[in-house]
Parts: structure tokens; C-alpha cells; sequence
């Protein structure tokens, strides 16, 4: 009797599989390596991901390590409804470093006017946080795939005592081995999905039937475009006299700073219709969505080297 054919979701699910074997391989080694971890978690899709695959990691026991929020108090509603009700329906401890709290402590200085945003006032915040807990290794859900500053980063980004990144600096990976000594005083950023693309979330999304904040399915919102990019009505985002504001069917391909984060117009309700949209896409999710990732070709190589995600 001779074996069905093989089919092109078979392979998916084989790649899918093996990306998931080596992201949990990279979460145990970095837990049993470095002292004090923590897990970046926006309530975005890669961090949806990443928090999944820390489960399986350590299933049936629980996580042995916090989840930590830098929250900038400018987020999507949606979004931190989601935040809550996942990490309480699973126990898992959640840190909430405020972006608000930083600048009434005068760490940061926060500017105003259209166009502005809290997002570059996350990295100190994040680094007093990192410092406050004593955390020497953060995962991270980055891609190689979304910007041209994150491909230069090794799945282990090393920073120094002050949080900065150097790519000059950066340990080679041969094989999958992976060093991750630090000295006292320095950090390990971790990125598990750093192979892992776009359409390659989606999929494990599917695959897994994961939750997801409702943003990142079509649904009718009232957005105005600047600069090229759809950002919604809200309190924080006004637009100005010459900014005509629209109701559109749209969704939401990354979440962030409501901002600087804009949507797309689609009629996806469901994730085989964004997989459809993303399998068809030729613009990134951040060079599409993302307005702070448009001050400059190097806007996040600079962040990166200022301590950021």
C-alpha cells in the first residue's frame, strides 16, 4: 500500500514544527544559562507566539519566569483587555513598567504636537525596568524579517552595562550553540522568533488556534491618513484641519503606540483571510503600519543602540 501524497499544508506544519523545536530549545538553554529572565509582552501577535512556545517549554509547570509589559499609555483599548485576560487566564505574573510613570518622574520628557509619539520613550523606561528587577536575559518576539536593523541581530543580542546595543559586538551562533555569559552589570536580549517571517506567525496562529486582540481582523474604524499611513481617531491621535477622517473597513497588522501604529484596509475577518492578504503582501508590516520606522533609513538601528527592544 503505497503512502498518500504529501501535501503543501504537511510541509507547512513540518516547518512549522521544526521552528517550533528550535524556539523552545533556545527558551530552555537561556533558562538554564542566565539567572533572572523575563518575557517582553505587548499582547501583539509575535509575543502571543513567543508566550506559547515558553509554555510548552516548560509544561506542565509554570512558567519560571514573569512577563513584562512596557506600556506607554497611549495602547489600543482592545489590545490591553486582551493583555489582562490572557495572562490571567493562565497565572502567569505580570510586570507593568509605565512610560506615564517615567515621565513624572522626570526620566523621560515627553514632546508634543502631531506626529508624536511615546514610542522612543519606552527604551528607558525598559532599561530602569531590566534594572529595577535585576533582569540579565529579556526574550523578545523580533523577526529578522520585519527591518533591515533587526536581520543584523544574532538570536542572542548581547548589551552592555548600560543597555546599548554594538552589532560589531555580536557572538557567533555556529551549529545553534549558543554562549550566553555575561558579566555582572550586562544583558542578554533573546529573540526565539528570530527565523520565524510574517506568514510564518500566521500559520503557527492557525495551526494552534491561538486568541489574538480583535484589532488584527477587519472591522470598521474611523482613521484618518498621514503621511501614507492610516492612523485611528482617538483621544491621543487628532487630526488636523487638512486630515479628512473616514470610516474604513481595516485592520491591524502589528500593534503598538496607537500613534505611530497605522492600519490597513481589509475585509480579513478571520485568519485564513489575513493569511491569504499576508501570503500576497510585498510591503513589510512595519514599513507599511509603522510611522516611527519612517524618520530615517536607520530610525531603529539607532533606537537598538539607545537600548531598545
Amino acid at each position: 500500500m503505497t503512502a498518500a501524497p504529501s501535501t503543501d499544508t504537511d510541509a507547512h506544519v513540518d516547518e512549522l514544527r521544526a521552528l517550533e523545536a528550535e524556539a523552545v530549545h533556545i527558551i530552555r538553554e537561556v533558562v538554564a544559562e542566565l539567572e533572572r529572565p523575563v518575557l517582553l509582552f505587548s499582547a501583539g501577535k509575535d509575543s502571543i507566539v513567543l508566550l506559547r512556545l515558553a509554555e510548552k517549554a516548560f509544561r506542565p509547570s509554570p512558567l519560571p519566569f514573569p512577563v513584562l509589559h512596557v506600556d506607554t499609555g497611549h495602547n489600543f483599548p482592545e489590545v490591553i483587555e486582551f493583555r489582562d485576560r490572557r495572562l490571567a487566564e493562565d497565572g502567569h505574573r505580570l510586570i507593568v513598567a509605565s512610560v506615564q510613570e517615567s515621565i513624572d518622574k522626570g526620566r523621560v520628557t515627553e514632546t508634543g504636537g502631531p506626529g508624536t509619539s511615546r514610542n522612543r520613550l519606552q527604551t528607558r523606561t525598559l532599561l530602569d525596568a531590566l534594572e529595577e528587577h535585576r533582569f540579565d536575559a529579556a526574550f523578545g518576539g523580533a523577526r529578522r524579517d520585519e527591518e533591515r536593523a533587526r536581520a543584523k541581530e544574532r538570536v542572542l543580542s548581547f548589551r552592555d552595562e548600560f543597555g546599548q546595543w554594538d552589532p560589531r559586538s555580536q557572538r557567533p551562533e555556529p551549529w545553534s550553540l549558543y554562549n550566553g555569559r555575561i558579566r555582572r552589570g550586562e544583558q542578554v536580549r533573546v529573540f526565539p522568533l528570530s527565523n520565524w517571517t510574517e506568514l510564518d506567525i500566521w500559520r503557527y496562529i492557525e495551526l494552534e488556534k491561538l486568541a489574538l486582540p480583535s484589532i488584527y481582523f477587519a472591522h470598521e474604524r474611523q482613521v484618518f491618513e498621514r503621511d501614507g499611513i492610516l492612523l485611528g481617531l482617538s483621544e491621543y491621535t487628532l487630526p488636523t484641519e487638512s486630515e479628512l477622517v473616514q470610516r474604513l473597513r481595516v485592520r491591524y497588522r502589528t500593534v503598538g503606540d496607537l500613534t505611530i501604529t497605522g492600519a490597513v484596509r481589509s475585509d480579513a475577518g478571520d485568519v485564513a483571510g489575513v493569511i491569504e492578504e499576508i501570503a500576497a503582501a510585498t510591503v513589510s508590516e512595519r514599513g507599511e503600519t509603522r510611522a516611527d520606522d519612517r524618520t530615517s533609513v536607520a530610525a531603529m538601528e539607532d533606537r537598538k543602540r539607545e537600548g531598545y527592544f
